[in-house]
């Protein structure tokens, strides 16, 4: 396993990184989620994703659980808050009131004395951004997040937040956690050129297009059995890549996969890890075999050849 800064940080991380979205808590139990993390770590994988909203709480347990066994310092632990957590007006959003709230929650639900990223979920229009930084910058002070950064925040809205941050004297922002791969491109138009200038690395998640990318579904033919397509709770999330034109580009690349020694999966996390300005790839396993494959794509070198390809296919 190899690690890059995040951001500008002096914190490193690895290239691949487990995530518990739609899993832990939920489709996954605590004993299986357990022998995905303790695999992880056992592979050098040292960056844990999760959140206080993923199955109300749930997930950021499980993941604590796992991770007990382990010194606390040989792992990197990052969660997040802005999705309800209750029914009341305050139980949302970026307000310091929230925030301070559910980082004390967090950290009893994960067993820890710190947080080592703390994320704002999303970004927050109803909350004044000072506050929310001003909150943040407290936690830091406290000692209880060693660092701070954003889920799906715009370019423009970084740009805020570091500026803000930069006449306040506050703890600055080092990651954005957005969503990206091959069939997802969108933050390379204004968030990435944004995020190298700022010193904010991206900790990207859906590398895989919700499984797409793994080359399991088939153009034409229906989803296997038991898959992420055939589940109701999460088809929402991976429809929107199962078009036909979009299946068809998986098929292409392929052959670039083979020749190179590779599976499609290890293809499309080497392709993002392209990016310098990318810290890490969260991914998402249910099964031990799962990260052991994902794994791999670490320190594999794309040449610009076939990087060339790569960018006609997906065009």
């Amino acid at each position: 396993m190899q690690y890059r800064r995040l951001g500008n940080s002096g914190l490193k991380v690895s290239e691949i990184s487990l995530g518990s979205w739609l899993t832990y808590g939920g489709s996954v139990d605590a004993s299986k989620a357990e022998a995905v993390v303790d695999r992880a770590y056992e592979l050098g994988i040292n960056f844990f994703d999760t959140a206080n909203v993923y199955h109300q709480g749930a997930a950021e347990s499980i993941v604590g659980k796992a991770l007990s066994k382990y010194r606390r310092e040989s792992y990197v632990l990052a969660t997040k808050a802005f999705f309800p957590m209750g029914e009341g007006p305050n139980d949302r959003g970026l307000s310091r009131k929230h925030i301070i709230e559910q980082c004390e929650a967090s950290l009893k639900r994960m067993g820890v004395d710190y947080i080592d990223l703390y994320q704002c979920h999303r970004f927050d229009p109803e909350t004044p951004l000072e506050e929310t930084l001003r909150a943040l910058d407290d936690l830091v002070t406290q000692g209880k997040v060693l660092y701070i950064g954003v889920s799906l925040w715009s370019a423009v809205q970084l740009l805020d937040a570091v500026h803000l941050a930069k006449e306040l004297n506050l703890d600055r922002i080092i990651s954005n956690q957005p969503q990206y791969s091959m069939l997802l491109r969108s933050i390379e138009q204004d968030v990435i050129p944004v995020s190298e200038r700022e010193g904010i690395g991206q900790v990207v998640f859906s590398p895989l297009a919700q499984g797409v990318l793994t080359g399991k579904y088939k153009p034409g033919a229906p989803a296997p059995e038991g898959s992420r397509a055939t589940d109701p709770k999460s088809n929402m999330f991976i429809n929107r890549f199962m078009q036909e034109e979009q299946l068809r580009k998986v098929e292409k690349l392929k052959p670039i996969a083979e020749r190179n020694g590779v599976s499609p999966a290890q293809l499309a996390l080497a392709w993002i890890l392209r990016l310098d300005n990318i810290s890490s790839c969260i991914i998402g396993a249910s099964r031990p075999e799962q990260v052991e494959e994902n794994a791999k794509a670490s320190g594999v070198k794309l040449s610009s050849e076939d990087l060339q390809e790569i960018e006609q296919i997906l065009e």
